[in-house]
């Protein structure tokens, strides 16, 4: 009775023991992300009872990828059993160099090696754990020629816990990773419903409109809604494949798609459209790519609005806003296409919502066959002509543009009867306020003026002309890093502000006209050297130059410090009001 008693005290005890021994992966959990500013956050979390040795923590970046590690900044580590461990969980900041004056996406793979023992007597073997990451060269330093560099920079000071400010757009793309998958994809719904209200988007609407309008008779609120529906998710795949294809390659579709003979062709498309609703013909020939999509629009085939609506998307509104970019900017380093498009979509989706109201209501609202009808389709023609017009300012001089304008808009004065006694008293003023500012803009092109708001300022006394050309901005524009690179070595050691633009960017024209306009904005602009980098042409330089910065479109504002370097917590991407730039400006 005594030796069974004796044997079951041993097993109890042998159980009871080892019961308290935890597994490896219950021991430890290794973890490490990068951040936008392309540091490396790592740590190890211990269970409890357990602890690491300082020693044999290692963090390495394997070689042949031509990044090393520059700093490792660590916690404070203690003596326990007469050896220097971490008691409590870990973490490191590991700040990478690169060993060379490159550019672009680089992978890498960094190891994080442990060891640790618990305080029951058991100690583990050693470990390591392997992670991938994809690192924007363009935002590391290059590396010091002395051997031993990273050794001499550490420290074992310990870091105290801090936010780390970061750019609109970093922010963005963090959100991505680190939030609830519904949570990310209602967000970038909402994103897109405040992008609707951008002036990038506004040119859809008399798109939509017309494509609606042009089905003609026995159109119901149903088929109306059936078009817009299509239109929009056609709108959204094709954000959601430029977006993937930018993020993953860095080649922005959008912008290759601004070359001249494709604005040429889809303006020509419109003035078929146009001239369609005018009743000229009917788009019957089958060899043009524009009488296939106007042919299908006309007749009610989804696939005519479904080319329109992904033809849209990719020309009509190519300009990028913060949101837009940090989707980008999340495939980008992560690789992850699937989460990053699916945020894509849904942002598309919300921007399409209110193009989806304005379908169904020119759908709903369709007068009876008649003359309504005749004058409904008649505006909308004229719509798709000013949308015409609109995209070539992008590849035509800004002088034969306001030609058009005011040609178009004479016209359209005069057939709603702006001379006409007859006519309504509201048509008829509508009619007379249009003529007599389409004359003025014509008056204007003809005494060389640009501007679409003050046509005629150019009648203005020589000295009040010195007055507003002294409220102009001064800059400098590159079109190469070669370029840039030289403006950056003239001007170190001053607050320099670098504006990636293109003519045929909306939200740029929109900076231009709104925000550099501004008293106020543009006397703190004279404490900055203004670089303007020009990449309308999308040429081997100018998506170089894109690149290196990390910009996947227009517009974008970048802000260097005294010794040149990007801030890039301060990075805008999209438009920015007088106020909220203002105030930003004050920051740095």
């Amino acid at each position: 009775m005594k030796k069974l008693l004796v044997l079951f005290l041993t097993l109890s005890i042998s159980l009871f023991g080892a019961s308290k021994f935890l597994m490896p992966d219950e021991a430890f959990k290794a973890k490490a992300t990068i951040n936008p500013s392309m540091q490396i956050e790592a740590s190890v979390e211990i269970a409890k009872d357990i602890y690491l040795y300082a020693e044999q923590l290692k963090l390495e970046v394997k070689e042949g990828s031509g990044i090393s590690i520059a700093e490792i900044k660590k916690p404070q580590s203690v003596e326990h059993h007469e050896e220097m461990v971490y008691l409590e969980s870990p973490k490191f900041l590991i700040t990478l160099q690169k060993d060379s004056d490159a550019s672009g996406m680089q992978n890498i793979e960094f190891v994080l090696s442990y060891q640790g023992c618990s305080e029951q007597g058991l100690c583990y073997e050693p470990l390591s754990e392997t992670f991938n990451f994809t690192v924007d060269r363009s935002k590391l330093d290059v590396a010091s020629t002395t051997k031993g560099a990273v050794e001499s920079k550490e420290t074992t000071t310990k870091i105290a816990p801090q936010e780390e400010s970061v750019s609109e757009t970093d922010a963005i793309a963090n959100t991505i990773k680190s939030g609830n998958i519904t949570l990310v994809l209602l967000t970038f719904l909402g994103f897109g419903l405040l992008l609707a209200l951008t002036p990038c988007v506004f040119p859809m609407i008399p798109i939509i409109s017309g494509v609606i309008i042009s089905q003609g008779e026995g159109l119901t609120t149903k088929k109306a809604f059936g078009l817009s529906v299509v239109y929009v998710l056609a709108m959204a795949v094709a954000y959601t494949i430029a977006g993937v294809l930018a993020g993953l390659f860095g080649a922005n579709l959008q912008a290759a798609l601004q070359t001249p003979w494709v604005i040429y062709s889809f303006a020509g498309v419109f003035v078929a459209l146009a001239f369609s609703m005018f009743g000229f013909y009917e788009l019957k020939l089958p060899d043009s790519f524009v009488t296939k999509v106007s042919k299908n629009s006309n007749r009610g085939g989804y696939i005519g609005v479904a080319i329109m609506g992904f033809l849209s998307a990719l020309i009509v509104g190519p300009c990028v806003a913060a949101p837009l970019a940090g989707a980008l900017v999340y495939i980008g380093q992560t690789g992850d296409a699937v989460l990053g498009g699916l945020a894509l979509f849904f942002m598309s989706i919300g921007m399409g919502i209110p193009l989806i109201a304005v379908g169904v209501s020119a759908g709903r609202f369709m007068p009876k066959p008649g003359a309504w009808m005749t004058m409904v389709s008649d505006i909308f023609g004229v719509m798709m002509l000013f949308v015409a017009v609109w995209m070539l300012e992008r590849v035509v001089d800004e002088y034969i543009t306001m030609l058009l304008y005011a040609s178009l808009g004479i016209g359209f004065a005069i057939y709603l009867g702006a001379f006409e006694r007859e006519s309504h008293i509201f048509k008829r003023s509508v009619a007379l306020i249009s003529f007599i500012y389409f004359v003025a803009l014509l008056i204007g092109a003809l005494g060389g003026s640009t501007s679409m708001l003050k046509p005629l300022s150019f009648l203005q006394s020589k000295t009040s002309q010195v007055s507003v050309q002294t409220k102009k901005l001064d800059y400098t524009t590159v079109k190469s890093i070669a370029e840039l690179d030289e403006l950056l070595v003239k001007h170190k050691g001053k607050k320099i502000m670098l504006d990636f633009y293109a003519s045929w960017c909306t939200s740029c024209k929109e900076l231009d006209a709104v925000t550099f306009a501004d008293a106020r904005v543009q006397a703190k602009l004279s404490e900055f050297v203004f670089i303007k980098a020009d990449i309308t042409e999308n040429s081997k330089e100018q998506k170089a130059m894109s690149k290196k910065y990390g910009v996947f479109g227009p517009p974008a504002l970048i802000f260097f410090d005294a010794s040149s370097k990007v801030i890039d917590s301060k990075t805008i991407i999209g438009f920015i009001g007088p106020d909220e730039f203002l105030a930003h400006l004050n920051q740095l």
